[in-house]
Parts: structure tokens; sequence; C-alpha cells
């Protein structure tokens, strides 16, 4: 699937996004957030040809139950998921250097 560009239109529940198999991709962010848009070009770098995997781009906010559910608190906030349990979260990331420890935690069992 690669890097998504756009925010979904609708969040999708805690229990469905814990019953994917294989590697997920969550972003938690807002677009008009000034870190989530600076963020874009390292995630879009980390993520954009790894076509085995999902990214789920979530818009965030007060009361948004997906990201109280992974106790997201900065944006943006990478949660990776591998057959639905953390693998790595990457906080505020501002280049390919700050996701490069989580990406390779999440790519380590990929193969397995």
């Amino acid at each position: 699937m690669g890097f998504e560009r756009q925010y979904l239109g609708a969040e999708p529940a805690a229990g469905d996004v814990a019953a994917r198999r294989g590697r997920v991709a969550l972003e938690f962010g807002a677009p008009w957030c000034g870190h989530c848009q600076a963020a874009q070009p390292a995630l879009a770098q980390g993520l954009d040809e790894r076509e085995d995997a999902t990214h789920l781009k979530i818009e965030d906010g007060k009361g948004r139950p997906l990201g109280r559910a992974y106790r997201i608190k900065l944006w943006p906030t990478l949660v990776l998921l591998r057959d639905g349990e953390e693998v790595a979260r990457v906080v505020r990331p501002r280049g390919p250097e700050d996701l490069a420890a989580a990406l390779a935690a999440w790519d380590a069992g990929a193969a397995g």
C-alpha cells in the first residue's frame, strides 16, 4: 500500500485495527498541525516503498477513541503494528534518521 497522503474520512475502531494481520502503520495527527506537515517528507520516505504494509493516516483530536486507545499525546505519532501488536512508536519525527530504529524493529519480524 505504501505511504498514504490523505487522512481517512472516518477512523477505524480499535478492535478492527488490532485484528489486522501483517504490518500496519498508524499515523496520528491533524492536517493543520505544523509538526505533522513538517514530518511528511520523512514519513513518505520511510513508508512509500513498503507495499506489504498498510499505512492509516488518522486525524486525531480530543475525544477521538482510536487515539485514546493508543495513548496518543503529541502529533504526529507513528505507531507500528505487526499482527495487531505494537512493535515501535515514533513521536514527532523530523527526518528519516528518527524513523530508522523503529522501521528496523518493524521489519525484523516481517520475514518470519
